[in-house]
């Protein structure tokens, strides 16, 4: 079965309930606000569903998941904000016709994130827990979600850690700066600090970093270096990196640190077009897009096709 791990799709009443926004993130027509980025013009098409299907048959997709743009801080809105914006997009996206499955995104807050809220959107056909990275910066971001990391683990779902809200940049930053500092420098972070912290705690949860984690395994070597690589041999089988934004470049340097079994197909469509890797042999680009993901979400049974 194809997958493509990481899309984009806002749903209808999603659309409008941004574009009813008075502060960012808003929708201005289809001009996308935000308080750490540049003015972005959204292309209607992107969101376009029958468009979209068709894109995913000619990708020759079986399954594309569609995770909320964590970029744009819905997580992190007041409650009554984001709890009706979070609501309206898990709607829309469960009903997206097939190949479409979703990613289940939470309210961060709360003065506590809440698991039975988590548990209920899984319930629903959510294949598992998406997390911006700014949530698990450190020790004290994998503690205050272990709850809700609890559940995913609990229900065999996995966790998709995907980069947050970008801090506002300086006016003359070119519009890649997001994509390329704060969004990589988040997943570094949080990477580590799974290694440290997240890992000891939920010892059987899958997880997948976004874009190879901003290729934050490629610093092994400086890891054993500075005393934190004691590890270093051991094989987590648990543990995926997704490819979107990378070429065959990237992720053969990534092969060659963690393996081909943990990196899956992702595209982050509409953001960026899916990199089909010349990975030198048919099973390898296999592995990427259909063996490798089939480990990371687990049995379909309760997922929407």
């Amino acid at each position: 079965m194809p997958t493509d791990v990481h899309q984009h799709i806002w749903p209808r009443e999603f659309l409008a309930l941004l574009r009813a926004r008075t502060a960012p993130p808003l929708l201005d027509g289809w001009t996308l606000r935000l308080p750490g980025e540049p003015p972005y013009a959204v292309d209607p098409a992107d969101h376009d569903v029958a468009a979209r299907v068709r894109l995913a048959r000619a990708d020759g997709l079986d399954r594309a998941l569609v995770s909320l743009s964590s970029p744009l801080g819905i997580e992190y809105l007041p409650p009554g904000e984001a709890g009706p914006l979070l609501g309206a997009f898990h709607e829309g996206a469960l009903e997206l016709p097939a190949p479409f499955g979703v990613w289940a995104s939470v309210c961060l807050s709360a003065p506590e994130p809440d698991p039975e809220a988590l548990r209920r959107e899984l319930a629903r056909g959510c294949v598992g827990l998406q997390l911006p990275a700014t949530a698990l910066l450190d020790a004290d971001g994998w503690a205050r979600c272990a709850p809700l990391l609890d559940v995913t683990q609990e229900l065999g779902k996995p966790l998709f850690v995907h980069p947050g809200a970008a801090p506002p940049a300086a006016e003359d930053s070119p519009s890649w700066w997001p994509a390329l500092v704060p969004y990589l420098q988040q997943l570094h972070a949080s990477w580590f600090a799974f290694r440290a912290f997240g890992r000891p705690r939920h010892p059987d949860l899958r997880v997948c970093f976004a874009a190879l984690a901003g290729l934050a395994p490629l610093h092994g070597e400086r890891l054993v270096a500075r005393g934190g690589g004691r590890d270093r041999g051991r094989v987590d089988r648990n543990l995926f990196y997704e490819t979107s934004s990378y070429g065959t470049r990237a992720v053969d340097a990534l092969v060659r640190a963690v393996g081909i079994d943990a990196l899956v197909s992702g595209s982050d469509r509409p953001y960026a077009e899916p990199v089909v890797p010349d990975l030198g042999a048919a099973a390898a680009v296999h592995a990427l897009r259909t063996v490798n993901p089939a480990r990371l979400l687990g049995p379909a049974k309760g997922d929407r096709p």
